[in-house]
């Protein structure tokens, strides 16, 4: 049966465009999906990359300019994967225009630019979603499932972090393409904003949400040479960043995330303490659980090692024969499915623009408690 195309027009090509891209390309060859996704536009400031970026991934088009992408008729849901200080304006625009809207993680600088994108998308009634990618592991979706089927038993405890070491050479600049995570009037801030938007999001997803916080951050360099300016610029942003919480259902947490944790690129691992079982999980490990139940007979009881690759588990019917994995990009594949799936059927797929506002409001207490020393409210 023909399936209505969807023309996608993208901002942005980099590491997010391309995992974007490669997300609307495959989605089709393994989900039974309302639309047939196209890759019609893809916009950004150089022509010369982004020509080159539209012939490798197929696009049919490019842009320069942002607005002329938003203006066109043939457009019919706007993807931003551009820096964080692009998200707010294209993102209103997009809405006022009718076109669906999909964007990168943070949704906001701050959660006062999130709430006005919440504003415009629900003001226009169009459908809207933030790439926050990690709900879509497979061994995270059954953790999810564990939880509700109320496996956990009322929860204690989440603990989580998200450790890097890329930016602790005193040498490295700040600002421009690829270091703009380093600047802070384009990232809003540093790891808070970065990775443990990702840890929050997942969190509230799990476990609820957030009702305050307790937090402190560092920035280990003070100064560094800035590619735009051409001059030595204070650093604005934080390196490191670690929060307490106490979530809406009395249970209690701790966040970590830094760039200066050396031997590490991207360990992302999240664990929870219920009163009949734990649960944790290791994005170096993403395709596994572990699960331990205090339930089972005491002579074999213990830690499980749970392998997500039966047709069983969520998403991975779709996919090979059980015992073969998936991996980082497929996350994107599903999120692509679950948005156009939900949107075929007039539905809204988490997290959607006010979920995530949701993640941006505690992210801006952990700044704002960092700053006073005291524990902030986070809604």
């Amino acid at each position: 049966m023909a399936k209505n195309p969807l023309n996608v027009g993208m901002v942005g090509y980099g590491f997010m465009g391309r995992t974007h891209s490669n997300a609307f390309s495959q989605v089709g060859h393994f989900f039974d999906i309302p639309y047939k996704p196209v890759l019609k536009a893809v916009c950004a400031r150089d022509a010369g990359k982004v020509k080159a970026f539209a012939e490798q991934w197929g696009y049919e088009s490019i842009e320069t300019d942002w607005r002329k992408l938003v203006e066109r008729k043939d457009i019919d849901i706007i993807d931003i994967a551009s820096p964080n200080d692009t998200h707010l304006e294209i993102a209103v625009a997009a809405a006022k225009a009718g076109k669906m809207v999909m964007c990168e993680k943070p949704l906001g600088r701050s959660a006062k630019e999130s709430i006005q994108m919440v504003e415009a998308v629900e003001k226009a009634k169009v459908p809207n979603m933030v790439w926050y990618n990690y709900r879509r592991v497979p061994a995270v979706m059954l953790a999810k499932q564990l939880i509700d089927e109320g496996k956990l038993g009322k929860i204690f405890h989440y603990r989580a972090k998200f450790l890097q070491d890329w930016t602790i050479s005193k040498d490295l600049p700040q600002g421009g393409q690829g270091l703009w995570r380093l600047d802070v009037g384009v990232a809003g801030s540093g790891v808070t904003g970065d990775l443990l938007a990702h840890c929050i999001d997942t969190a509230m997803w799990l476990n609820g949400g957030i009702a305050k916080v307790s937090g402190m951050t560092e920035t280990f360099i003070k100064e560094r040479h800035h590619n735009i300016t051409g001059k030595t610029e204070p650093v604005g942003i934080d390196d490191a960043s670690l929060f307490l919480a106490r979530f809406a259902n009395g249970s209690l947490a701790s966040f970590e995330a830094t760039r200066y944790a050396r031997g590490h690129k991207a360990l992302y691992t999240f664990e929870i303490n219920g009163e009949n079982a734990s649960i944790a999980w290791d994005l170096h490990d993403l395709h596994r659980l572990q699960y331990f139940d205090h339930r089972d007979e005491g002579k074999t009881r213990g830690w499980r090692n749970l392998h997500i690759t039966d047709s069983d588990h969520p998403y991975m019917g779709k996919w090979w024969v059980p015992g073969l994995q998936i991996g980082y990009e497929h996350t994107f594949i599903h999120q692509v499915a679950d948005f156009l799936e939900a949107t075929g059927a007039g539905k809204a797929a988490a997290p959607t623009f006010r979920e995530a506002m949701a993640t941006d409001l505690v992210t801006d207490a952990v700044l704002k408690s960092a700053r006073s020393g005291q524990w902030e409210l986070a809604n």
